[in-house]
């Protein structure tokens, strides 16, 4: 009998065949396949709008396909009419998403069993918070906590939020686990904690289905890896097929380099100094920094340094309590973002949909936001200047969407900051402060972003952006800032960041040493 014959075949935990999806207007699935076999890691990768979410939901019951099979232990779940949450944590599919699923104002044990509460007393009307917490301690062992389970979730931190829900997902033993970009609000030290967590679960025979943006992370943890590109497979890696290029080539396309700067620029005069800044985080610390007309300055330090609280002082969203500003000639009170937007400053949050987009709103009307007030004459909204904006916007930063009036809820997350980017440019900012500006985009675009930022710096817009990604950092910066503990600990020039040691140089500063 052939080794490949139905009988021979080895059971695979879990099989998707021939998934397809549809949106209006958009295709997200067509035809995926994808295997995941006991005891390993396979990450899913692809752009923006690959489909990896949709693929994703569909398994975990959240949504359904329009046709397809999707086969655990060899047996058939129901996915057009929809699985259903419960039925796919039945047949041990977890989802733990981006955004976690935690109840703030509940304790760790509460949110393990929620919906799921051991009951005791007549009629098993009440809740046994006893075996609750007792049950609790067993599954945060096997993520290496050492908690007490009425712990408060609030009081933790976004690593240790991440270790509960996988907790929770153990609990109802789960043997599938998907992770959605696990790492993406995580510490170096948070994040390596989280990998020591999955190489367990994976040699205790878990199965992880791992999704990224940061190809390093994939590198060291998968076992194989499948690439989603447009909706549809690109093709599958394992061993020593796996190298970045090979995947970065599969998820575009074509062949990409990562490339930041490119030319050199003539700096012009200070567009921004601080002195004596002191933010409501950290008041203790006098801040002082400038940047040049041209320039792209990096702001490096560990999570919790107090990077983003600089910026949102910067940009008046958050009072300073001391100190100065001075924009070009202008001084400037850092206590009012339409002071700040009225003297050239524009900023790019860290999380662009909370705090960047209207999401219910259309991509037109999310472009032009900032500039009504400009452009409104006489009381009214200029419509023809408007929709003028709007299109310029989406044709400059070649925005994938149907068009302006698409609702920007439904484009990817690299076109979704690009809607972000392109409202403030058209603006025409002095000093752009951006705040972790490539979180949860793909390889492609970024490479887009990194270019945009040297258009505008070449034109002598101000850049000063926050990263955590340490290649990034290195990559697009004339000058890196590094903070800790809420100071500027240190100043890296380019020729210290294109050593051998410049690495070691920005993690130094950033952990209380010396550059």
């Amino acid at each position: 009998m052939s080794n490949d014959s139905p009988a021979c075949r080895p059971t695979r935990l879990l099989e998707v065949r021939a998934v397809t999806k549809r949106f209006p207007g958009v295709v997200a699935l067509d035809r995926v396949e994808m295997l995941v076999e006991p005891g390993e890691v396979l990450a899913v990768i692809g752009e923006n709008g690959a489909g990896k979410s949709t693929l994703m939901k569909i398994l975990a019951g959240v949504q359904s396909a329009d046709s397809g099979e999707l086969l655990v232990d060899g047996k058939s779940l129901e996915i057009v009419s929809g699985v259903g949450v419960e039925a796919a944590l039945a047949a041990g599919i977890a989802l733990i998403h981006q955004e976690l699923n935690l109840a703030d104002n509940l304790d760790i044990a509460s949110n393990i069993f929620l919906g799921r509460e051991p009951r005791r007393g007549p009629g098993r009307v009440l809740i046994d918070h006893q075996q609750a917490h007792e049950r609790s301690r067993r599954f945060l062992r096997m993520v290496g906590l050492d908690l007490d389970p009425a712990t408060p979730v609030s009081e933790l931190s976004i690593g240790r939020q991440q270790l509960v829900e996988i907790a929770k997902a153990l609990s109802v033993d789960a043997r599938v686990l998907i992770m959605d970009e696990p790492t993406s609000s995580l510490s170096e030290v948070e994040a390596e904690s989280l990998f020591a967590v999955i190489e367990q679960l994976r040699d205790a025979g878990r199965s992880i289905v791992y999704i990224s943006h940061r190809l390093g992370e994939v590198l060291r943890l998968a076992d194989r890896v499948t690439v989603l590109r447009d909706g549809a497979n690109a093709g599958e890696l394992s061993g020593a097929e796996m190298t970045h290029d090979a995947m970065v080539r599969l998820m575009v396309g074509r062949d990409i380099e990562l490339s930041g700067r490119r030319t050199e620029r003539e700096l012009g005069e200070v567009a921004l100094e601080a002195r004596g800044l002191r933010t409501a985080a950290f008041p203790v610390h006098g801040l002082d920094f400038s940047i040049r007309a041209g320039e792209i300055v990096g702001l490096a330090g560990l999570v919790g340094a107090g990077r983003t609280e600089l910026l949102e002082t910067v940009f008046g969203i958050t009072q300073a309590l001391g100190g100065r500003l001075q924009i070009g000639e202008s001084d400037l009170l850092p206590s009012d973002p339409f002071a700040a937007i009225e003297a050239g400053l524009a900023l790019v949050p860290e999380d662009r949909k909370r705090q960047g987009l209207v999401l219910e709103m259309s991509v037109g009307a999310n472009l032009s936001l900032p500039s009504l007030k400009r452009d409104a004459w006489a009381g009214w909204l200029n419509r023809r200047r408007e929709r003028s904006i709007s299109d310029e916007m989406i044709g400059r930063l070649r925005v994938k969407t149907l068009g302006r009036e698409q609702v920007v809820r439904y484009l990817s997350g690299g076109n979704q900051q690009k809607v972000v980017l392109g409202k403030w440019l058209a603006m025409e900012p002095r000093v752009l402060l951006m705040d972790e500006p490539t979180r949860g985009i793909d390889v492609g675009a970024k490479q887009e972003i990194y270019e945009l930022m040297e258009e505008l710096a070449l034109r002598g817009v101000a850049i000063l952006f926050v990263s955590s990604e340490m290649e990034e950092v290195l990559r697009m910066s004339d000058r890196v800032l590094v903070m800790h503990e809420g100071r500027i600990a240190g100043e890296l020039d380019r020729a210290v960041l294109e050593g051998i040691g410049g690495e070691e140089s920005v993690m130094r500063l950033a952990t209380g040493g010396v550059g």
